[in-house]
């Protein structure tokens, strides 16, 4: 390993590849190795330009937006790409790929991005592990507590034609989870939600009128001792949408540790040890945008939740 070093200005034009992407993410992506701390310091004293003028992160990128770069000096803490690719990289399995496209099976307790004490996501990790991609985006995001199937843009084309894809909810997007109680064979859950902070400055969902509409449709897989195991269909993509819909039927997610059971989930630690949240994004289809080949996609429970369903009483 080499420590990083830019000693001068740099100036650099912005292309296709980098055009809409925000100043920041194209800055973490350039400046591979140079703590997040650092590149938003030098955003925010106005040491990056756009055409000679200072921008806040948030900046979008246009076709030929000319960026300053300032020296980055060497003592710059940098990144160990090997423990990277070690640590993070090879606990992502690839389940699809192709030039637009990446889609992995992300694993439980890691974020998808960088941020509120975070150093590095999902997605940073692999911008450092395949530096010859030029662009990676996310296209959605899964909470860091769930697994399962995560679509990733190699393209910016791609990228903007499935957000439109995703707003006309031509997305087959499916979920299994394990809530307590007894749920109802099939149910369509019809509930506002609305983000609010709680006194800590902790975001949370919640159900409420004023909120914005949302979507989910159930149906139920077995029904056990201890509780149900259901595949959900999400219709609309808010966020906690399948937590708090459920958590406001009656039926809580297993270690749901923000809307949950509390003392529920402490029994089903104690009693079969399962250490997270019991939620997995297990099937995606879509028409993909560029080939207009339909994509189904499924990614298999992972082995823990497997191993926690093995030790129920299966009602029948």
């Amino acid at each position: 390993m080499h420590a990083l070093s830019k000693k001068s200005v740099e100036i650099k034009i912005a292309d296709e590849s980098v055009e809409g992407q925000r100043v920041d993410n194209f800055l973490l992506n350039y400046l591979k190795g140079v703590p997040k701390s650092h590149i938003y310091r030098i955003i925010r004293s106005g040491e990056v330009r756009v055409n000679s003028k200072r921008v806040n992160q948030t900046y979008r990128l246009e076709l030929n937006d000319q960026v300053r770069i300032p020296p980055i000096s060497s003592k710059e803490k940098t990144v160990n790409k090997h423990n990277i690719k070690t640590n993070i990289s090879s606990k992502i399995s690839i389940v699809y790929e192709d030039e637009f496209t990446l889609v992995v099976d992300k694993p439980s307790g890691l974020a998808v991005h960088g941020g509120s004490g975070i150093s590095m996501g999902l997605i940073e990790s692999l911008r450092i592990d395949k530096p010859d991609y030029k662009f990676l985006e996310l296209v959605h995001r899964l909470d860091r507590d769930t697994s399962g199937l995560l679509i990733i843009a190699k393209k910016r084309s791609f990228l903007t034609k499935m957000h439109e894809i995703i707003r006309a909810g031509k997305i087959t997007k499916k979920y299994i989870t394990f809530v307590k109680g007894f749920t109802k064979n099939q149910q369509t859950i019809k509930l506002a939600l609305l983000k609010t902070e709680n006194s800590h400055g902790e975001r949370q969902v919640k159900v409420n009128k004023d909120g914005q509409q949302a979507i989910t449709k159930i149906e139920t897989i077995s029904h056990y001792n201890e509780g149900s195991l259901l595949k959900v269909n999400l219709i609309t993509g808010r966020t906690h949408q399948i937590r708090v819909h459920l958590s406001h039927i009656g039926h809580p997610l297993a270690g749901d540790d923000k809307y949950g059971d509390f003392s529920w989930n402490r029994e089903m630690h104690q009693r079969f040890s399962l250490k997270r949240l019991f939620l997995h994004a297990a099937l995606l289809e879509f028409i993909h945008p560029i080939t207009n080949e339909k994509v189904t996609l499924d990614a298999p429970l992972p082995k823990e939740l497997t191993q926690f369903l093995q030790q129920l009483t299966v009602l029948s």
